[in-house]
């Protein structure tokens, strides 16, 4: 099936998709109200949407789109071959970047949209305790 809109309405329109999403921007307000101290974005491998280098903590707040969630993917009509290929790499990425973290000792959470969507108070806390629960280890 063609592409409806011109190349150029295309690239546009991927232009104006933006690499923070409002979600996450929500996460990082809840998080620094309830006291945790983080980076976001940094230039860590993979980008983690937070980190805490510190106790090696990395977030990351993973789209059910682009990150091919089981739950609530769907595939584009048009242009599969490249959107197949597209999300098959990324989700090959998440994987390297999984297993560089783990090999450096680091800890590590993916937490899908959907999760966040659903719950997002009781998820900001499952964040919170899972961060907590690093920092009180890393005391002991």
């Amino acid at each position: 099936m063609a592409d409806k809109i011109t190349k150029e309405q295309r690239s546009s329109n991927m232009k104006a998709i933006k690499s923070i999403s409002k979600l996450e921007n929500r996460v990082s307000k809840a998080l620094w109200e309830k006291g945790i101290r983080f980076r976001k974005n940094s230039k860590l491998f993979g980008k983690p949407d937070i980190s805490i280098q510190k106790y090696k903590i990395v977030i990351f707040i993973d789209s059910c789109f682009w990150h091919v969630c089981p739950l609530h993917s769907n595939m584009p009509k048009s242009n599969q071959d490249y959107w197949i290929k597209k999300l098959n790499r990324n989700q090959e990425r998440d994987k390297e970047v999984n297993e560089y973290y783990y090999e450096k000792g680091w800890h590590l959470l993916r937490v899908w949209e959907h999760e966040l969507k659903e719950d997002f108070s009781g998820m900001v806390d499952k964040l919170e305790q899972f961060i907590n629960q690093i920092k009180h280890m890393s005391i002991i």
